[in-house]
C-alpha cells in the first residue's frame, strides 16, 4: 500500500513507516502548498494511494468519490472539520485523528499571552529596543504591572487545553474557576456558570470549540458582564468572541486588555481596529506550533497506521463503524 503524508512529520516515524509502505512524503510546511480537492482526488486515484495523513490539507467529496483507493485517513489534529466525515464512512475510508496533539502548547502560549499582558511586556521590550530607556525611574512608574497571584482565573472549557491552564494557573496562586456543561471539572476548580465567571474573574481564558455559524459565546452583553480590570485571552477558537464588541469593549475601557491567537480572518486585515490598541497581543495563530506537537502527533499517527496495517483496530479512530463493515 502507498501512503501520502501531507503534515509535517517527525523523521524517526517516517522511518517506521517506510518500513511497512512506501511513503511519499510532501509536507506542507516544505511545499508551502495546499492542495485543491479535485486535484488531490485525481492525484490518489492515478497513484492509487490507499493511505493520506493531513494536517491542514482539506478532504471534501470529491476525494471519496465512488472508486476512491483510500481506505485510511490520518487527521494530525483533533478538530475533523478538514474532512467530510459522512462521505468518508459510505465510502468505508476509516478516518483517525490526534486529539490532544497540542494541549501542551496551546496552554503554554495561553500563559505567555497572559504574561505578556499584565507585564506589559511587548511594550516594554520596544521602549529598551528603541533607545528611550534614558530615565531609570520612569519605567518603574509608567510600566507597573499586575501580579497574578491571588487573582480569579475563569477557563471556559475544561477539555485537555483548559484542564492544563487550570493547572499552570493554580501553579501560580491563582483561584481557578471553570465553565464547561459537558466536562467533569477537575479538582481545585470550582464551577460556575458563565455569567457568574465572566462576573467574577481577572482573567478569562476561552477553550471551547468553535460554536455554530453565526453564534457568538461571548457576544456584547457577556462582555459587558466583565470587570473593567479583566483581561481575555483566545488560544480556542476565533467564532467564541464578537470581534467587534470586543474592539469596542477595548477601546472604551471596559475590558483591560487581551491576549489573541486566532481571528475570524487570517491573515488579519490591516482595517481590523485591533491593530491599533495598545492593550492587546496578537499573536499569528501559532498557539500549537512547537516540535514537540509535532512529534506528538507523528508518534501516535504512526502507531495508528500500524494498528491498521496489522488489522486491528486504531486506538483514535473516529468513524468506528468503518471496521464493522469490513469485519462483516
Amino acid at each position: 500500500m502507498k501512503a501520502l503524508v501531507l503534515a509535517p512529520f517527525l523523521e524517526e516515524s517516517l522511518g517506521v513507516l517506510r518500513r511497512r509502505v512506501e511513503v511519499v512524503y510532501e509536507p506542507w510546511t516544505e511545499t508551502r502548498r495546499l492542495w485543491d480537492p479535485r486535484e488531490l482526488a485525481q492525484r490518489l486515484r492515478a497513484e492509487e494511494i490507499g493511505i493520506v495523513v493531513i494536517e491542514a490539507d482539506f478532504l471534501f467529496e470529491d476525494v471519496f468519490a465512488e472508486g476512491t483507493p483510500l481506505r485510511f485517513v490520518g487527521v494530525c489534529r483533533a478538530a475533523l472539520n478538514h474532512v467530510d466525515l459522512e462521505a468518508a464512512t459510505l465510502r468505508n475510508v476509516l478516518v483517525v485523528n490526534t486529539p490532544g496533539r497540542n494541549a501542551q502548547a496551546v496552554a503554554e502560549h495561553t500563559l505567555a499571552l497572559l504574561l505578556a499582558l499584565t507585564r506589559r511586556i511587548p511594550p516594554a521590550h520596544a521602549y529598551v529596543q528603541a533607545g528611550r530607556w534614558e530615565d531609570p525611574m520612569e519605567p518603574y512608574i509608567t510600566m507597573r504591572a499586575v501580579e497574578l497571584g491571588g487573582k480569579t482565573l475563569g477557563v471556559v472549557g475544561l477539555g485537555r487545553v483548559g484542564r492544563l491552564v487550570a493547572r499552570l494557573g493554580r501553579a501560580f496562586s491563582m483561584r481557578v474557576v471553570g465553565s464547561d456543561p459537558y466536562a467533569k471539572i477537575p479538582r481545585g476548580v470550582q464551577a460556575l456558570a458563565l455569567d457568574e465567571l465572566l462576573r467574577q474573574s481577572d482573567v478569562v481564558t476561552l477553550h471551547a470549540p468553535e460554536p455554530p455559524t453565526g453564534v457568538r459565546l461571548l457576544d456584547a452583553k457577556k462582555l459587558a458582564l466583565m470587570k473593567p480590570t479583566t483581561y481575555l485571552i483566545n488560544t480556542a477558537a476565533p467564532g467564541l468572541v464578537d470581534a467587534e464588541a470586543l474592539a469596542e469593549a477595548l477601546q472604551g475601557g471596559q475590558l483591560a486588555g487581551a491576549g489573541l491567537d486566532v481571528f475570524d480572518s487570517a491573515p488579519l486585515p490591516k482595517s481590523s481596529p485591533l491593530l491599533s490598541l495598545e492593550n492587546v497581543v496578537l499573536t499569528p495563530h501559532i498557539g500549537g506550533a512547537t516540535d514537540a506537537t509535532i512529534a506528538r502527533y507523528s508518534r501516535s499517527m504512526t502507531e495508528d497506521v500500524l494498528r491498521f496495517l496489522d488489522g486491528r483496530v486504531p486506538l483514535r479512530a473516529v468513524n468506528r463503524r468503518v471496521l464493522g463493515r469490513w469485519r462483516g
